[in-house]
């Protein structure tokens, strides 16, 4: 079975959060193009375009070579940068959109450049903190402007927008599936479709295979699978499968029957854990999980989910993570 699995590059390395700067040593990008080499089944690599990293961008197309890992997906910085601070595609300041989209089309180039066909965009910083502080509407069209502008750009490259509840915002405009789905309407643009974020989805206390089904179901709007893990309260982006190993088995079924064939990229964020170490189990899990699921019988699946059966589906899931060991 072909591994469509990727790993954001900055992934392997040592990360940050709110009180410590790093737990772990730093990495150049040509170490962690190296580190992302020997996790197995991967065979992409995901970029964040920060600032350092495109003042770096002869070492990644030389690293993309040297590795041979494909580049699947280029992400804009439209969230770590202090001009976002009241949005990127939707702030007040006409300059600033117009930065956002600048930007994206630069992005857009650079993946020309290195024949990678997905520019990603998470907006973050496109919503609001307080009461009376955002005009709903307005604001919405701005961002569906923009981004259809920067679809219109160049129609070989898909953008595919990440959506999330929360953070940095208190609330972001992009923060369900069927939100995301009215948007991807109004945009109307046949290169933009939607990055499904496994943990994003959590947080907003949604079924993860729903979403799938639903983006499927309403215009084939899945472009792209970010892969993690959380307990439903935060982004935690921990390890795939360490707390909802069920719901990753349904989320992989409706993965399958719906015929998605582009990659799964893990997304995550290991603090104090060795990043790569930490990577690979991931990548561990995924492709048991996925391999539970591919050995399933599909068509019995689709017949117990007519019948609608809670105690079918437990006694379904217990076989098929226990296969000889239960009956």
């Amino acid at each position: 079975m072909k591994k469509n699995y990727s790993v954001f590059l900055g992934n392997v390395g040592s990360c940050s959060d709110r009180y410590c700067a790093t737990y772990g040593k730093s990495f150049s990008t040509e170490e962690l193009f190296r580190r992302v080499a020997t996790v197995p089944y991967l065979t992409g690599v995901d970029l964040v375009l920060t600032p350092e990293l495109v003042n770096d961008w002869q070492t990644v197309r030389r690293m993309l070579d040297e590795t041979g890992l494909m580049p699947i997906s280029l992400a804009v910085d439209h969230f770590a940068q202090a001009k976002w601070k009241q949005g990127a595609f939707t702030s007040p300041n006409l300059e600033v959109r117009k930065s956002a989209v600048e930007d994206t089309k630069r992005a857009m180039d650079l993946a020309a450049e290195i024949n990678c066909d997905l520019v990603t965009i998470w907006p973050g910083q496109d919503g609001y903190d307080y009461i009376f502080q955002a005009n709903y509407e307005q604001e919405r069209t701005w961002f569906a402007d923009g981004i259809r502008e920067a679809c219109q750009y160049n129609k070989n490259i898909r953008i595919a927008l990440e959506y999330k509840a929360k953070e940095p915002r208190n609330r972001c405009y992009l923060n369900n599936t069927a939100v995301t789905i009215l948007i991807l309407d109004e945009i109307g643009e046949a290169n933009c479709g939607a990055v499904l974020d496994y943990g994003h989805v959590l947080l907003g206390y949604e079924s993860p295979a729903e979403a799938v089904a639903l983006l499927h179901k309403y215009g084939d709007r899945l472009f792209h699978v970010h892969i993690n893990d959380n307990y439903r309260l935060w982004d935690d982006d921990l390890i795939v499968g360490s707390v909802h190993t069920l719901e990753y088995l349904e989320f992989l079924y409706w993965l399958r029957r719906t015929e998605y064939n582009g990659f799964m990229t893990i997304d995550q964020y290991p603090y104090r854990e060795d990043g790569r170490d930490a990577v690979t189990e991931s990548a561990e899990w995924l492709n048991i999980l996925e391999s539970l699921v591919a050995d399933a019988d599909l068509n019995g699946i689709s017949e117990m989910l007519k019948r609608k059966d809670a105690i079918e589906a437990s006694r379904f899931m217990r076989k098929l993570l226990f296969k000889g060991m239960t009956k």
